[in-house]
């Protein structure tokens, strides 16, 4: 079964009335997810095999053995007493040190018995391949009926249920079970669909009985099966429900709860139907009209993290404290700034009395006094004085509010560069080279401000051209800014897809990014030793271009991001102001709004999504799938089954097999539907409108459902086993020992060999 993206973006097209008001309350009505399968225990029902005691030969006891779920009870009661999914779950108990078995319901009573479970079928069919469980289930069966196992055995006639065209070595393995070990008297086994006709009294008709693990249909002509015109579609509860769990891992894959099929099934259960127009319904489905009833929202347990609203008085005081905090902060900053501007003024000062000392002192003094200050030389003590001053002034005119003007601040003098280094000393040479370094600053100021001034000038100018351009051509000039628009989309969409691209591991270019790293792992810095060549990564230009491949950064991206979208809203904008057909529903703004999306409607239904909420987090929204997952049965291709469809099958049945047209009209006449997949809503008239179409156009077409689709085959046993035709399709164990465990009794409401 495959399933590909394409198969649940189901409608072509989504139909919004823009002028509606959209849905901005919570889902009206919220489903809670069913998975307790645990149905309590079932104590042992012994008053009907004391009831039995009266007529032994005649009160058999009639288990439906489904591969969904076993029933069982006497063939004189009016329904199943026990009812029980064919599962056993064994496992040692290390605290008791004991052998644990749980069976039926049971073994769904916590996590330990449920990861333990082992099914008596087959996986996807009704065939029975673990023995050592069907025993178990057939232990519990009996014990709970109350029979006493006098000497092993059962001492009561056995009726089974099997499936149509059952295999010889499941029936053999049975035989030797019932007969070896529980010793029974006699077993007869039947099909369970053909059980549910006879006890709604069908004698001519089409039988479909579309049950757990398959479909059949079945021509029966007086009361008696043709099996060999009986066709098979391999589609069933158990497939739907498959189907759905793996339609909701691909709606949802990073669903935070753990998706069962149990939940699937009892979602089918409650929430599907089938569609009497399925094209017609599917291609609406998702409009806004109405798909508040149609959207099915399933919640899952989840645990919400609940802040308790704060009142008016509280938020007033936090408010009043963050403005005191503030405050605080405000005088604590101008503090430290007054308490650094007498600092420095008393730095100046102290340099200032020194300078002044200086000129009464020897040169072998002013040597100490300067080696003692860490100066070089006079100059340096007045190059300190002049930066104290600068900084001091620009301290107060800080506090006072006064912006210092560039252009005083660049009208510096630079005399030391004209005087030839010869007649300068040491000292001269530095303080020169000291201005130099000044003066280039001041000149880098200089031609930054004039490209300011000439890039400022060149978009005027620019911006003059365009204004020129739109004027005379307004159509060209419109379709540059829309062919802009597509480029500047083009690139958001190829962002994003790298973006997501980086978040999985799998990705190319998560795997070249690797690739990269691995190679400058391989090929990088080796550990330096003595006498070893230094890494010269970076000495090529070429170096520098690999941190682009490898950077994600989030600086990097939300520069770019702004960029993208400041430029594209600038498009936008003029489209929006000089083109009359350009909207506001066509911006970007628009499609990515909730209220439009087709995708958020598949997704979330007609409201809105808190991603930081955990009970919508934790919610499933059922619409699509409500009618394409009961649509298999009429479409396998739907679910990549190549087979035939429920109809297709009827009709080939009825117009190629059955040459004779008083056979068709017998057949046509009673159309039955059993077993549990027929319980969807429609599904009756579904099959009674579109099977009309294969017929002639005289044809008398009567489609019915079985009073109890699921029971109604038991409850066919239990009065077939109560009747005078028990004993004649039974094979007793005198049989059984004399022609083997192989040979079986053919009657209408079973196989034959």
């Amino acid at each position: 079964m495959t399933i590909t993206s394409s198969e649940i973006l189901l409608p072509t097209r989504f139909s919004i009335n823009v002028t509606e008001k959209k849905s901005e309350k919570p889902p009206p009505k919220v489903y809670n997810i069913n998975d307790n399968r645990f149905k309590g225990v079932q104590p042992p029902q012994r008053e009907g095999y004391e009831q039995s005691k009266s007529n032994p030969e005649t009160s058999a006891i009639v288990i439906d053995n489904g591969s969904s779920l076993i029933k069982a009870g006497w063939s004189f009661d009016k329904s199943p007493r026990f009812t029980l999914p064919p599962v056993v779950s064994r496992y040692r108990d290390r605290k008791l040190n004991k052998a644990c078995q749980f069976i039926g319901f049971d073994a769904y009573v916590d996590a330990t018995t449920r990861g333990q479970i082992r099914y008596a079928f087959d996986p996807g069919t009704n065939v029975v391949g673990n023995w050592d469980v069907m025993e178990g289930c057939l232990d519990y069966v009996f014990l709970k009926l109350g029979l006493d196992g006098e000497n092993g055995g059962v001492d009561r006639p056995l009726v089974l249920t099997e499936p149509i065209a059952n295999l010889n070595y499941p029936r053999r393995m049975m035989n030797e079970i019932l007969f070896e070990a529980y010793s029974a008297p006699s077993v007869a086994y039947g099909i369970d669909s053909l059980f549910a006709y006879r006890y709604n009294r069908g004698t001519d008709g089409l039988v479909v009985s579309s049950s757990h693990t398959s479909t059949h249909v079945i021509p029966v002509l007086n009361s008696k099966a043709l099996l060999s015109n009986c066709s098979r579609l391999n589609w069933g509860g158990l497939h739907a429900s498959d189907y759905m769990l793996k339609l909701m891992k691909l709606k949802y894959p990073t669903f935070p709860a753990r998706l069962t099929e149990n939940q699937m099934e009892s979602m089918i259960r409650e929430h599907c139907y089938v569609s009497t127009d399925y094209d017609r319904e599917l291609a609406g489905y998702l409009d806004w009209t109405g798909l508040e009833d149609r959207d099915h929202v399933i919640q899952y347990p989840f645990t919400e993290h609940i802040v308790p609203p704060k009142s008016e008085e509280e938020l007033a005081r936090i408010a009043e404290r963050k403005k005191e905090g503030g405050r605080r902060l405000q005088e604590q900053a101008a503090k430290a700034r007054l308490d650094k501007l007498m600092e420095k003024e008393q730095r100046l000062e102290y340099y200032k009395d020194l300078q002044q000392g200086l000129a009464t002192e020897t040169k072998k003094e002013v040597r100490r006094i300067l080696d003692a200050e860490d100066l070089k030389d006079e100059a340096h003590l007045d190059r300190v004085i002049r930066d104290i001053e600068r900084s001091v002034k620009r301290s107060r005119n800080r506090n006072l509010g006064i912006e210092e003007n560039e252009e005083n601040l660049e009208e510096m003098s630079f005399p030391l560069l004209d005087v030839p280094d010869e007649e300068l000393d040491e000292a001269g040479i530095k303080a020169k080279r000291h201005q130099r370094l000044m003066k280039s600053s001041v000149e880098a100021r200089q031609r930054a401000k004039a490209e300011k001034e000439q890039e400022k000038a060149r978009r005027e100018e620019e911006e003059r051209l365009d204004n020129e351009k739109r004027e005379n051509d307004l159509e060209g000039w419109l379709a540059g800014r829309r062919a802009n628009r597509q480029i500047l989309l083009q690139k958001i969409k190829e962002r994003d897809r790298m973006k997501a691209d980086l978040g999985n591991r799998k990705s190319l270019a998560s795997q070249i990014r690797m690739k990269t790293l691995a190679n400058l792992a391989a090929d990088g810095p080796k550990k330096r030793r003595r006498g070893g060549d230094d890494d010269d990564f970076g000495a090529n230009d070429e170096d520098w271009g690999i941190y682009r491949t490898v950077a994600t950064g989030d600086q990097s991206d939300e520069e770019e991001e702004e960029d993208l979208g400041g430029m594209l809203n600038t498009v936008e904008e003029e489209l929006l102001k000089y083109d009359p057909e350009f909207t506001e529903n066509h911006t970007l703004a628009a499609q990515s709004d909730w209220t439009k999306s087709l995708i958020h409607a598949f997704l979330r239904g007609p409201w809105p999504f808190d991603p930081d909420s955990q009970r919508e987090a934790h919610q499933l929204h059922l619409n699509v799938e409500r009618i394409r997952v009961p649509e298999v049965v009429f479409t396998p291709s739907i679910a990549g089954i190549d087979q035939a469809g429920l109809l297709e099958i009827a009709a080939d049945i009825i117009n190629h097999r059955y040459s004779n047209p008083e056979d068709q009209n017998r057949l046509l006449k009673d159309v039955f539907l059993t077993g549990g997949n027929t319980l969807f809503q429609n599904f009756d008239e579904r099959l009674r409108n579109d099977l009309r179409a294969f017929l002639p156009l005289e044809s008398e077409l009567n489609v019915r459902r079985a009073a109890d689709p699921i029971l109604d085959a038991w409850k066919g046993a239990a009065q077939w086993a109560s009747g005078s035709g028990l004993k004649n399709a039974s094979v007793s164990r005198q049989e059984y020992l004399e022609k083997g465990s192989e040979y079986l009794k053919e009657h209408d409401l079973g196989n034959v060999t």
